[in-house]
């Protein structure tokens, strides 16, 4: 919602901008504002001030149509959660934090650690190959946990 008010104001800037320029080229024709200001005569031309016009709406339109795409990129690259491919802690507000203070601190929610079922598959078929990890080996009964 921020993000889509900010992009709203700048676009409302250029547009603001834009219409500046044609209005001060029509004050221009109208009431000769360079006569007024400067003195001296300059006769009014309509064609002139429609031909300025045109040119500005002709380089405006694809000025707000290409900052208007910029910021929704712009938008989208920062919605990304920055995450590090090794320990896999998030950035957040310049600082890095393990994923479940990540969540503590950003969406007020507590974690808690399972497994998924792709995972608790794979950990199976590895632990069945391998009989130390059942802990009934060399551990003296203890289970692969508390050792």
């Amino acid at each position: 919602m921020l993000k889509q008010k900010f992009t709203q104001h700048i676009i409302g800037i250029e547009i603001l901008g834009f219409g500046l320029i044609i209005l001060l080229t029509w004050l221009d024709e109208l009431v000769s504002l360079p006569a007024l200001l400067f003195g001296g005569e300059h006769p009014a031309d309509y064609s002139e001030a429609a031909m300025e016009t045109t040119i500005t709406l002709c380089v405006a339109l694809p000025v707000i149509m290409i900052t208007r795409k910029l910021l929704n990129r712009l938008h989208y690259l920062e919605g990304f959660m920055q995450v590090c491919a090794w320990c896999r802690k998030v950035e957040h507000e310049g600082n890095w934090l393990v994923m479940e203070e990540y969540f503590r601190r950003r969406f007020n929610t507590l974690t808690s650690h399972g497994m998924c079922p792709e995972c608790y598959t794979k950990v199976s078929l590895e632990t069945k190959g391998n009989p130390s990890s059942t802990g009934s080996s060399d551990t003296a009964g203890k289970s692969a946990c508390n050792s």
